[in-house]
């Protein structure tokens, strides 16, 4: 007699997705800003915003995932740090354009859903989009059996923002002679983990205590992408400043360059500023070239700024950034 099948035998339960719907409510509804509207509909989150203070509002967008940190997350069973990742790698996406971040998109997918595991990937995008302001007002939770191994899943989000159109940041008033800030990063934030990966874990398991970077492999790799909306809301309206450019996949070379015009390259001085330990030892024992080094990570500069040259040096006398280090690092030739 052929077995009764089920979709939950197949690998999906409704029941338990529609529970995890409900433990997440407090932690959503706690990032939710007056303009969201919660209370109609059920398949699209409601966002009622008022541009009545802009002139021309432009909407900003970005989407992204948090790429193979999510490896190193599965292996140290650490879950609420990926999800500020992910969120704070969106906004900044959008803050280095001028804009203000309205609310965040999320999707989570997963070969057999675990509560405590969701739980806690949804209480990181909460952390983090209370911090940047940005509500939580939609996602997507899909159980997809034998596209993920056990305890796996993946991660991507969207965020929105608006700009008004005459504060828009492009870098497009970048001329030669002007001068390259760096602001510092607090480690590999969400790329070159592919790299990072192959040779760390040649060498450590993942909760080793490394002594030179005074840390596990895991608190070290895991650390949080920080925002830096407050950096940006702090410097954009300053005579001099050019743009801003988020140092995320091609290194601080190939992102600073988007914000560059064309004629116009940005000439780093890699010696200006010392690699934090994480990135001297991962070039160390796995012998990677420079040049691999360099386009693979951020080595310690998470944001760069472009300003004048007047600007520069009052930016560095004043110091205005208060949780970062800023430096120069380069030249507009």
């Amino acid at each position: 007699m052929t077995e009764k099948k089920t979709y939950k035998s197949a690998g999906v339960d409704v029941d338990a997705g529609n529970t995890f719907v409900s433990s997440i409510g407090k932690l959503v509804a706690e990032t939710h800003r007056p303009e969201v509207i919660d209370s109609i509909g059920g398949f699209g989150g409601l966002f009622q915003p008022d541009f009545s203070g802009m002139k021309q509002p432009v909407l900003v967008s970005s989407v992204d995932g948090v790429g193979t940190k999510l490896k190193v997350a599965f292996k140290a069973k650490v879950y609420d740090t990926v999800g500020q990742d992910l969120v704070n790698h969106c906004v900044n996406d959008i803050a280095v354009c001028g804009a203000e971040p309205l609310f965040f998109l999320d999707y989570f997918s997963t070969g057999r859903l675990e509560q405590h595991v969701g739980y806690d990937v949804v209480k990181g995008f909460s952390i983090a989009c209370r911090q940047n302001g940005c509500a939580l007002i939609g996602g997507e939770t899909a159980e997809m059996p034998d596209i993920y191994a056990d305890g796996e899943f993946d991660l991507a989000g969207t965020v929105v923002g608006v700009v008004d159109r005459e504060h828009i940041l492009d870098g497009s008033k970048t001329q030669k002679g002007d001068v390259i800030l760096g602001i510092t990063g607090t480690g590999l934030h969400t790329n070159g983990y592919s790299l990072a990966r192959k040779v760390l874990f040649e060498h450590f398991d993942i909760h080793d205590h490394v002594d030179e970077l005074g840390m596990s492999v895991s608190e070290s790799l895991l650390r949080v992408h920080p925002s830096y909306l407050d950096v940006i809301r702090n410097l954009k309206s300053k005579v001099g400043i050019r743009g801003f450019a988020h140092i995320t996949g091609g290194g601080i070379a190939g992102n600073t360059n988007r914000i560059v015009p064309e004629g116009l390259k940005p000439d780093i001085a890699w010696n200006s500023w010392k690699w934090p330990p994480i990135f001297k030892l991962i070039q160390r024992l796995g012998k990677v070239p420079d040049e691999d080094m360099k386009q693979a990570f951020n080595l310690g500069v998470g944001l760069t700024v472009i300003v004048s040259p007047d600007t520069a040096k009052q930016l560095i006398d004043d110091h205005p950034v208060k949780e970062f280090d800023l430096f120069e690092i380069g030249y507009v030739t």
